[in-house]
């Protein structure tokens, strides 16, 4: 039976907002909760002392991306985040220019618009700039476009005198997403810390070598990365967790999900390694996020009951494994295995 459908006619529509609850799933990633091993730490420790970027691999799930918030938090330093595409070229790291809008500006008589007015800056463009002087970079800002108006715009109105000469963070995130000639296109600029607008006459920015942006890249290992990009960081690589420490990122994230069982918690956890091994057959292994998510799903679906995984609830147990398991023939896979765990267990 569902908690929030009828899902039998005779089937009634209400009119106005549902009374539904707020979604927890988007509250789990509180950088204030993230357990880092020693030697990710190192690592870090590393990439600040050298100023080389840190290039994090590991499977889904194992917090790549999650590290760059936590030593952004930690450290007190705003977080840039670079989305990768299949699409990004170098420049996109920087900045954007709306060269379309320029041309259409030029052809209806408004030339006098600042071409400056066309840019919109990005992750690590941000974080060069905000390292200089308010007066170094100002005649450089675009004017802020009241139809885009946001909390995150880099204009000339919207950062404080507190916003300049400051260190940031930046997140490149998945760069294995990107073209093949993408990451030696950046080297430069990032070993240097400088990029250039040929939109406005080659005007160059450097940072100021005492404020050098952090770096962060994570890669999902989709692509190999050339060899020129790799000797220019330090590498780790997470390794998924070990089901002790698992247990406490469900305590430090999800923890009041299983406070009153621990039995739940052993038993979720055991679970989940079991659907991870080789013998379950799984095309895609359940990662971190799955679980959190389905240790949320079982016990907002069973209130009343300490252990959601008892055999009593098999039905409700298989339809959950919509949560961990993102395949046809993997779901099939799953719910095998799961059957079979509940009769040992």
């Amino acid at each position: 039976m569902s908690i929030f459908l009828k899902g039998q006619p005779p089937l009634e529509s209400k009119k106005g907002n549902s009374d539904l609850p707020l979604p927890v799933r988007h509250t789990l990633d509180n950088p204030a909760d993230y357990i880092t091993e020693t030697g990710l730490t190192d690592a870090v420790d590393m990439a600040i002392i050298l100023g080389q970027p840190l290039l994090l691999t590991g499977e889904p799930g194992t917090g790549k991306t999650l590290l760059a918030y936590v030593v952004g938090n930690e450290l007190g330093l705003e977080t840039y985040k670079f989305e990768t595409k299949s699409t990004s070229a170098a420049r996109d790291l920087f900045y954007l220019y709306d060269t379309v809008g320029r041309f259409q500006a030029k052809q209806t008589g408004n030339e006098g618009i600042n071409p400056v007015d066309y840019l919109t800056y990005n992750a690590l463009g941000k974080a060069i700039l905000q390292t200089l002087k308010k007066d170094e970079v100002n005649d450089w800002l675009p004017q802020a476009r009241k139809e885009e108006a946001r909390s995150d715009q880099f204009t000339r109105d919207s950062r404080r005198e507190a916003d300049w000469q400051r260190r940031s963070i930046v997140l490149i995130d998945e760069i294995d997403k990107a073209p093949r000639d993408f990451p030696n296109d950046i080297l430069n600029e990032i070993e240097n810390m400088y990029f250039k607008i040929p939109e406005l006459g080659n005007k160059s920015f450097v940072a100021a070598a005492a404020l050098r942006p952090l770096v962060f890249i994570t890669s999902n290992s989709e692509k190999h990365l050339p060899d020129a990009f790799l000797r220019r960081c330090i590498f780790y690589n997470i390794d998924f967790p070990k089901a002790d420490i698992m247990k406490k990122i469900i305590e430090r994230r999800v923890g009041r999900y299983v406070t009153d069982s621990k039995t739940f918690l052993n038993k979720a956890v055991g679970l989940f390694y079991e659907l991870r091994e080789p013998k379950a057959g799984l095309q895609k292994k359940p990662a971190t996020a799955e679980l959190l998510g389905w240790i949320i799903a079982l016990k907002e679906m069973n209130k009343d009951q300490a252990d959601p995984l008892s055999r009593v609830n098999e039905e409700k147990i298989l339809s959950s494994l919509s949560v961990l398991i993102k395949n046809t023939e993997d779901i099939a896979q799953a719910k095998k295995a799961v059957v079979q765990w509940l009769r040992k267990n």
